[in-house]
This record gives C-alpha cells, sequence and structure tokens, in this order.
C-alpha cells in the first residue's frame, strides 16, 4: 500500500507540480521581460520627447532668419502636433522617423542663411539637437535589444506555449524608415 502511494505521489508529482512549476517559471520570466521592453520604451519616448521640445525653439531661431521657407516650418509643426497625438508605439515610431526627415530639411534651410548658421543661440540648439538624436540612438539600440530578447524567449519551445496560453505578443521593434534607409541626406559647405 505504501509502494503504491509512492508511486501515485511521483506520477502526480511528474504530472501536475513539475509542469506547473515550468510554467510559474517561464511566465514570470515573460512578464520580467515584458516589463524591460516597457521600460525601454519609456527610456526612448523621453529622448524622443526631449527632441520634440527643443524643435519649436530651433524653429523659431530659424523662422527669424528664414521667413519664406514656410512649408518646412509647417511640416516640423504638424509632426509635433502628431506627436502629442499618437497613442502607440508603432504610431509615434513612424512620426519620429518623418521628424529626422524633417530635421534634415530644417538643416538644410540654415546652410542656405549664413548669418544663422554663426547665431549662439541656433548653434546651441544645433549642439543640443545633436545630442538628443545620440541618445535617441543609444535607447533605440537598448530598446531594440530588449524586444530580441522578449520576442526570442516568447516563440523558443515550451516558452512559445505558455506565450500563447498567456497572451503575450510578440513586440515591434524599432525600426528606421525606408526613407530614412534609402536617402543620402545633402551636406554641404
Amino acid at each position: 500500500m505504501k509502494k503504491t502511494l509512492l508511486i501515485v505521489g511521483i506520477i502526480v508529482l511528474i504530472l501536475v507540480v513539475i509542469p506547473l512549476m515550468m510554467v510559474k517559471g517561464n511566465y514570470n520570466r515573460f512578464v520580467g521581460l515584458q516589463e524591460g521592453v516597457d521600460a525601454q520604451w519609456a527610456n526612448v519616448e523621453t529622448v524622443l520627447q526631449r527632441r520634440f521640445d527643443l524643435i519649436p525653439n530651433l524653429v523659431n531661431t530659424v523662422k527669424g532668419f528664414a521667413a519664406q521657407e514656410k512649408e518646412v516650418f509647417t511640416k516640423v509643426t504638424e509632426l509635433r502636433s502628431q506627436w502629442a497625438a499618437a497613442g502607440t508605439p508603432n504610431e509615434k515610431v513612424e512620426v519620429a522617423n518623418q521628424m529626422q526627415g524633417a530635421l534634415g530639411r530644417l538643416m538644410l534651410v540654415a546652410e542656405n542663411y549664413p548669418e544663422l548658421k554663426s547665431n549662439q543661440n541656433f548653434l546651441a540648439l544645433q549642439e543640443e539637437l545633436a545630442g538628443t538624436e545620440n541618445r535617441i540612438s543609444v535607447e533605440r539600440r537598448r530598446y531594440n535589444d530588449s524586444v530580441r530578447s522578449y520576442n526570442t524567449a516568447i516563440r523558443k519551445f515550451p516558452g512559445v506555449i505558455i506565450a500563447n496560453m498567456f497572451g503575450f505578443d510578440k513586440r515591434t521593434p524599432f525600426e528606421a524608415s525606408p526613407e530614412a534607409v534609402n536617402t543620402v541626406p545633402a551636406v554641404s559647405f
């Protein structure tokens, strides 16, 4: 009788307890990875918000020198509004990529005005923007590393079963827009 109870106990352990421990371990790991992705996205949003906060100052400085370049200023202002209205990370990525192109055009406008290029306010803002762009690059890379780790974990066996059971969905990395990849910025001195 004792031997039968021991065998039943071992069978229950093998069939119930061990799988439950595996599910718990994988679930908790996925939660940790998902939280890491969310935290990294928050870092990306922070530096992107910094960019969007600097832009009105940069635009106003350039406007004083280049009032006839209204189209570029209008586009930058529209994109700043779109950033504020964007709800999902994918929408924010799209607006951020469009803003990167608009900033390139704004810098080209600045190239056409020699007095502007020597203006201290413009130079300081340009330096701040360059530093912000570097921060964006670093945070995008960190975010993409977190997304890669998370996506890999939820796609590996047996994790894929647990991820599907609990609704852990694949995350989208922050990728450059096709325009940014295929268009070489024009720089003139």
